[in-house]
């Protein structure tokens, strides 16, 4: 007997995740002709997290497959580019200068049989030349404040790959004119009933408008609106290994002739890290923290004293939940986004989430009543992207020297709650970190390549013998930046590519 075919999905929730969601289903699903109708059920009276204003590189080919205008999106979002992260102050001075280091989105290749950090380990200069410099083109655009774009370049490409800074509210409302282009329905209301029968949602009643649907897909962030109802002791804690558990948030205007970056600044203080993310209008600010060690004020008041704006712009404060449900899929019922679970916002990831999310849904949503298999499937391979996230921010805390303060002495801990990166870290010490380390896991956007610039900049280098002859890796990564410094000569400064 053929299953029965998909015919409607109710969203509840709207924001990133609840458009990118609608947006990606529709045209997945009636992409030749209209076979299921889809409904986004959002409410005025709660509004959106829109601080989380930082993307990975992999969004851009979201975008692109929703067929979305590159300079469009930009205009509408008030959006810049993003090359990479510079990390700073994450471990102790050296001689009286601040630790810092680029985690860009690229790695070159070397001439040579020798790889990349092989060749750098062994050329005797790793004193004199980060690994982001010597591996990087990214590295040297972002350093001399240059976009990752050439005149020439095409829609959606660069030199290197590159995400984008971007007003979270503007683009939730850019992404939501799409959909109803596209026609995803849109209904304005709060959700104040739900019917339920086991793990199964029979309807939904929205200002005594009732909704019955094949699926209904949870995007009401913490709240967890739909899910929660359906399942009880489903929520795993990652707070052992990552308790910066608190934000506070700050947008501020430019002083005269400053300019946006091409990248995210992280700055680590006392308790926690600030993110600088630059617009084209303004800078979003913020300070992620452990919430034992500081109040709300002491927050907020640490913020302003690092920026310098004793009293300008209002602050946002936020209660993040660290970790993720154990069953993102229960009956007919999928989270997405933070319904499904956060991780603190060090490398930028909550677009990334809902795209996995929503992509992973797509292709095991096969009918309107799925066997139990593909449910099982959709959460262990969830639960599988959640951990491997974990345990890579981990490595950003585990491997600080600071001893400043007592978060910074837990911090080195962190990597007792994750065993396989405790058994990765040892190996590192006596090997360079390569793809077969990491082969098998679940994550689809931090390779070894992401690992070792993290492993580097945090100078946890494999103690080996050279490789190779000290002077041919020196003229092999000459050779290497020979080549960045032809591109440099065509990139424009990042300002100058941004769509008027």
């Amino acid at each position: 007997m053929n299953p029965t075919p998909l015919r409607s999905i109710t969203i509840v929730g709207g924001g990133s995740a609840g458009w990118m969601t609608a947006l990606y289903l529709n045209r997945y699903l009636n992409h030749d002709a209209p076979r299921c109708d889809i409904t986004l059920v959002e409410s005025e009276d709660i509004g959106i997290i829109g601080v989380g204003e930082a993307t990975v590189h992999s969004i851009r080919f979201f975008f692109a497959a929703m067929g979305l205008d590159e300079a469009e999106l930009m205009r509408e979002c008030c959006a810049t580019y993003k090359t990479g992260i510079l990390f700073r102050n994450w471990m102790a001075p050296k001689e009286g200068s601040t630790h810092q280091y680029f985690h860009p989105f690229e790695e070159q290749r070397v001439p040579g049989v020798l790889d990349l950090a092989s060749t750098w380990l062994s050329g005797g200069q790793t004193d004199q030349m980060r690994y982001d410099q010597a591996a990087s083109l990214g590295s040297r655009l972002m350093q001399q404040g240059l976009g990752p774009k050439t005149p020439t370049s095409p829609p959606w490409q660069g030199v290197v790959p590159y995400g984008y800074h971007l007003d979270a509210v503007l683009m939730g409302r850019y992404l939501r004119k799409k959909a109803i282009e596209a026609g995803v329905g849109h209904v304005v209301g709060t959700v104040d009933r739900i019917e339920h029968e086991g793990e199964r949602i029979t309807a939904l009643y929205c200002q005594q408008q009732r909704f019955q649907s094949d699926l209904f897909i949870d995007c009401s962030g913490f709240r967890r609106l739909l899910l929660s109802p359906l399942r009880q002791d489903n929520w795993q804690s990652f707070e052992d290994a990552l308790p910066c558990n608190r934000a506070v948030a700050l947008q501020l205007p430019y002083q005269p002739g400053v300019s946006p970056r091409p990248y995210t600044t992280a700055t680590a203080l006392e308790n926690g890290w600030i993110w600088e993310i630059d617009l084209q209008n303004r800078r979003g600010n913020g300070y992620v923290y452990d919430g034992n060690r500081l109040t709300e004020a002491e927050a907020e008041a640490r913020l302003r004293e690092f920026l310098g704006e004793p009293e300008q712009g209002k602050a946002v404060h936020l209660k993040m939940n660290i970790g993720c449900v154990k069953s993102f899929w229960v009956g007919n019922c999928v989270a997405i986004g933070l319904s499904g679970g956060f991780i603190e916002p060090l490398e930028s990831t909550g677009l990334h989430l809902i795209n996995l999310s929503v992509r992973l849904l797509a292709t095991h949503l096969n009918c309107a009543e799925p066997d139990q298999s593909s449910k099982d499937s959709y959460n262990r391979l969830m639960n599988g992207i959640y951990d491997d996230l974990k345990r890579f921010i981990v490595l950003h805390y585990c491997l600080t020297d600071r001893q400043d303060t007592p978060f910074w002495q837990q911090a080195q801990r962190s990597v007792d709650h994750t065993p396989v990166l405790a058994q990765q870290l040892e190996l590192w010490r006596h090997k360079v970190c390569e793809f077969m380390d990491l082969a098998g896991s679940f994550s689809t956007v931090f390779t070894d390549e992401n690992y070792r610039y993290v492993l580097y900049g945090m100078d946890h280098l494999p103690q080996l013998p050279p490789q190779g002859a000290p002077a041919a890796c020196r003229a092999a990564l000459d050779q290497l930046h020979q080549r960045f410094d032809q591109v440099t000569l065509q990139a424009l400064p990042h300002a100058e590519q941004l769509p008027n």
